[in-house]
């Protein structure tokens, strides 16, 4: 490690379902957020960690950027805005495309009012000509004072170097925040959760997802077996149709579910896991503070 070492604190920010999330996972080299295709995937700020010789980046992935509809939303949205004012540089993910739709507009109106580097980072560039990207850094740099312009491809690695290196150029220096070999501070249970909700995701309908939420209930190596890890977990949502949908015809969508669960929690925790999943009904649980306290959406009341 370098005398001159930097560090320092690096938000993502971005409309749903842009990459921020898949973008992340790439710049670490290892997959801690989960990802989908369906909104509201990143429900919480999410805190990962890159180190090499040039130092540490702290990464907030948050949640996309909309207009809240109930106060689960309210908190994902205090979560970005939070992140935000507590970053040292902020990445801004677009897709290459040169409309500015309103997502964008508000977005731009945010960001405006914050007095720290931006880099604008150009997803899926995999999509679209070479030279259609300069028009797209044309129009948001005539919107925002930039610091950067990077074109990248989350979902194949392209221009991740240079994204990292255009971020630490951006960080001031500073002490390693946490040990070399450190990737997330996010709880192991915590993790064993979201990888359940992101198998869920995959499996549901459109509508169902937006209003599940899982938790851990129990997790505990086998007395006597370390290399078994006995996991149970429920599956809330708030109907009684969307549990049968979710539990499906004689189980089958549950055991779906559980099944690719299982097969990554044992690739992620490296022992084998006994999986057992309930569904339980919490009816609007998205609008209830109780609920979303309890759920570990809300710290503080």
């Amino acid at each position: 490690m370098n005398d001159n070492i930097k560090s320092g604190f690096v938000t993502i920010v971005g409309r749903p379902n842009v990459g921020k999330s898949t973008l992340m996972n790439r710049m670490i080299g290892q997959k801690i957020a989960i990802t989908s295709n369906k909104p509201q995937t990143t429900r919480n700020r999410i805190r990962t960690v890159y180190t090499d010789e040039r130092g540490q980046i702290i990464f907030f992935d948050t949640p996309g950027m909309n207009k809240p509809k109930n106060k689960l939303g309210r908190y994902m949205r205090n979560e970005t805005n939070y992140c935000m004012n507590d970053a040292d540089v902020i990445c801004y993910l677009v897709e290459p495309y040169t409309f500015i739709g309103d997502n964008e507009e508000e977005i731009i109106s945010i960001l405006k009012n914050i007095d720290v580097p931006i880099i604008l980072i150009i997803n899926k560039t995999d999509m679209v000509k070479k030279d259609d990207i300069l028009p797209i850094a044309k129009i948001y740099s005539s919107r925002l004072n930039l610091t950067d312009v990077i074109p990248v491809s989350a979902r194949n690695g392209s221009n991740i170097d240079e994204l990292l290196s255009a971020i630490f150029s951006q960080l001031p220096e500073g002490p390693l925040y946490y040990d070399e070999d450190t990737v997330t501070d996010q709880p192991v249970k915590v993790i064993a959760a979201e990888i359940i909700r992101e198998k869920a995701l995959h499996a549901l309908n459109e509508e169902i997802p937006h209003g599940i939420a899982v938790i851990i209930e129990k997790f505990k190596k086998r007395a006597g077996k370390e290399s078994i890890t006995d996991i149970e977990s429920t599956v809330y949502c708030e109907r009684e149709s969307h549990k049968g949908i979710i539990i499906g015809k004689n189980g089958s969508m549950l055991k779906k579910i559980g099944s690719n669960a299982r097969f990554e929690l044992e690739r992620e925790l490296n022992t084998k896991v006994n999986l057992q999943l309930f569904v339980k009904v919490n009816k609007d649980w998205r609008d209830n503070s109780l609920s979303l306290k309890n759920f570990g959406y809300i710290q503080d009341q």
